[in-house]
């Protein structure tokens, strides 16, 4: 059967793919093997990795795909500043030499890299380029659960597209529209994740939590001075207002005069109520264009169902409003929306399309949990723990989940390590943290004990999937973390006058649900459906633990501290687990008790990353 390669690399994310007689075998993105988080060099850690798992040499796939057309991103960038000059100088002599000395002869750049995995490797021609945002649109269609489908795609910048609007039916796939930088979704919400004081590329994430604490009261600023939306969704940018076309910064002083304040440093400013208004104001402008595309898209094509992909796809509050909106019967998100999935959508694009081979339509979906990265056998794993010098004791799987699921139940914070390593950036249990969602004192526990990071971030609760709309205004799969609902008005506690009065991070520790611990600010979730044939494992967890608490629902946050990657070997979860104040930590048979280590091995972890 034929094997296709896909190669995702040199913006951020890169990552590997191998698909084989189209299913998909194996992914990973680069950096949980370098420990760089959102790592951009060519993945050669994730490549050897796809290979192995294979059981594949080099010289032996069929077919090798890169995600984007280099040539295709170059002319972008030489008519960007042709149109901008004089700005944009500095800019333009930095980028230049990176292009002419690596980035335009990428396939020669490809060819040498990929002989470093085998000697073998000499041809060429098995070398393809596909179009970025067809990638996008070929990992969100193919892999899901439709036959056909309206597909829409929405990041910062591909080639030339920033947004498109795919057609797929069957094993076809058409773009039909696109929206063209400088004009982007994405790049407008990076703007205000720099503007903020986060990093861009990584603290959107952050941003999108933040919003809930705020009042969306610049909404109208925003849609007034930097951005026209037309009634069918679709916008233009005012460049006046931005730098990232071609300076070294995203926004600039007009930007900055326009909202009275200059960005936030985040090394000296502590975030203020300004910035949680901010926050507020450009996710709700985000929500309400991805809703008027949505609506205008529907009603154009008339499909039932909707993919998404892209990095504005990971804004999963956009999503559960899209989702609550009902504009379309099915909504299907692909769980590594990022660049890092255009790996894989390279590689189904190159199989389906261009090839013209079949597609057999799970009603599941194709994407097998997402757990499609590194698995570790028992031994690997107690020869590991054993080289990091760990304490640990080998138990039977049912009596190993009986005591995780107590310990939960005891308010510990526990580290979960099983099976094949998740792709695309949210643990779903099998490189997890979990904790008792019952517990109050969870949120921040986790944040500033575990994670090292900021308190006002909101963790995602686990919940065995027939349990969920008692829990939840939702009766949707989400098995990737990418729908925000709120919680069930049966479960909630109703906020006094004074609290109702509170505003930006006094509202924190406000019991609000009887699972407080993954109960945002504005009563939503980040859910993940948690289902038996994808991770019986985790399943068996959550319903020992409800059996125990009577309650279905575990807080799952990744396995990691703030700017580190997931982790991805038993030595990184050992690691990790000694640099946290994480009791325990379960990984394959192995059950392993914090006070029970060395003490010699713990490990300072407020200091060991990049802050993200």
């Amino acid at each position: 059967m034929k094997s296709i390669l896909g190669i995702s690399a040199f913006y951020h994310d890169s990552a590997a793919t191998i698909i084989i007689g189209g299913k998909i075998i194996a992914a990973a993105q680069e950096e949980r093997f370098t420990r760089i988080k959102h790592d951009s060099n060519y993945p050669f850690n994730a490549i050897e990795f796809v290979l192995k798992y294979s059981n594949l040499k080099l010289s032996e796939v069929d077919q090798i795909i890169f995600f984007e057309k280099p040539f295709l991103k170059f002319e972008r960038l030489l008519e960007t500043y042709v149109a901008f000059a004089p700005k944009g100088f500095k800019s333009f002599c930095m980028a230049m030499p990176i292009w002419l000395r690596d980035k335009l002869f990428q396939k020669k750049m490809l060819l040498n890299e990929l002989k470093n995995h085998d000697d073998k490797f000499t041809d060429e021609s098995k070398i393809f380029f596909s179009d970025h945002h067809l990638s996008h649109a070929a990992s969100a269609f193919f892999p899901s659960p439709f036959n056909e489908a309206i597909v829409l795609t929405a990041d910062g910048v591909g080639e030339w597209a920033t947004t498109t609007v795919a057609i797929g039916s069957e094993n076809n796939l058409e773009i039909k529209k696109e929206i063209h930088f400088p004009h982007s979704l994405g790049l407008l919400y990076s703007a205000f994740t720099y503007y903020t004081g986060f990093k861009v590329n990584s603290g959107e994430y952050k941003l999108m939590g933040l919003a809930p604490y705020g009042k969306p009261i610049y909404e109208e600023k925003i849609i007034n001075n930097l951005i026209d939306i037309k009634d069918d969704g679709t916008f233009r940018l005012d460049q006046d207002y931005f730098n990232y076309a071609t300076g070294l910064t995203m926004t600039n002083n007009k930007f900055h005069d326009l909202f009275g304040q200059n960005p936030r440093d985040a090394k000296k400013e502590k975030l203020t109520d300004f910035h949680m208004d901010i926050a507020a104001s450009i996710q709700k402008v985000t929500e309400d264009i991805m809703i008027r595309l949505a609506k205008s898209l529907k009603k154009e094509f008339n499909l039932n169902n909707l993919c998404l992909a892209g990095g504005v796809a990971l804004n999963c509050v956009a999503n559960g409003k899209i989702l609550k909106e009902k504009i379309f019967d099915n909504i299907w998100v692909q769980p590594a929306a990022g660049d890092a999935g255009g790996s894989l959508g390279a590689a189904l694009a190159l199989w389906h399309i261009e090839q013209g081979n079949p597609r057999i339509v799970n009603p599941k979906d194709d994407m097998q949990g997402s757990y499609l990265g590194p698995e570790f056998s028992q031994k690997e794993i107690e020869d590991e723990l054993t080289k990091a010098g760990a304490v640990f004791e080998f138990t039977e799987e049912e009596n190993l989940i009986n005591k995780t699921a107590e310990d939960l139940a005891n308010g510990q914070a526990i580290g979960w390590f099983q099976g094949r390593m998740e792709f695309g950036p949210r643990a779903l249990g099998a490189r997890s943290i979990l904790g008792d969602a019952r517990s109050s004192k969870m949120q921040k526990n986790l944040n500033l004990k575990v994670k090292y990071r900021e308190s006002f971030r909101p963790f995602a609760p686990a919940i065995l999937r027939e349990d969920l709309s008692e829990w939840f205004e939702i009766d949707v799969d989400s098995p990737y973390m990418l729908m925000v609902a709120n919680t069930s008005s049966k479960k909630n506690i109703d906020m006094t006058e004074e609290q109702k009065k509170l505003f930006g991070i006094a509202k924190l520790n406000i019991k609000r649900s009887e699972i407080p611990a993954v109960t945002h600010v504005d009563y939503s979730a980040r859910i993940q459906t948690v289902h038996e044939e994808t991770n019986p494992k985790y399943f068996k967890l959550i319903k020992k633990f409800k059996e125990k608490t009577n309650c279905p629902v575990v807080v799952n946050t990744s396995f990691n501290v703030r700017g580190e990657p997931i982790v991805n070997t038993p030595t990184d979860a050992f690691n990790c687990f000694m640099g946290t104040e994480l009791d325990k930590l379960v990984i394959g048979n192995c059950y392993l008790e914090k006070k029970k280590q060395n003490p010699l091995l713990k490990k300072d972890y407020t200091k060991e990353f990049e802050l993200d």
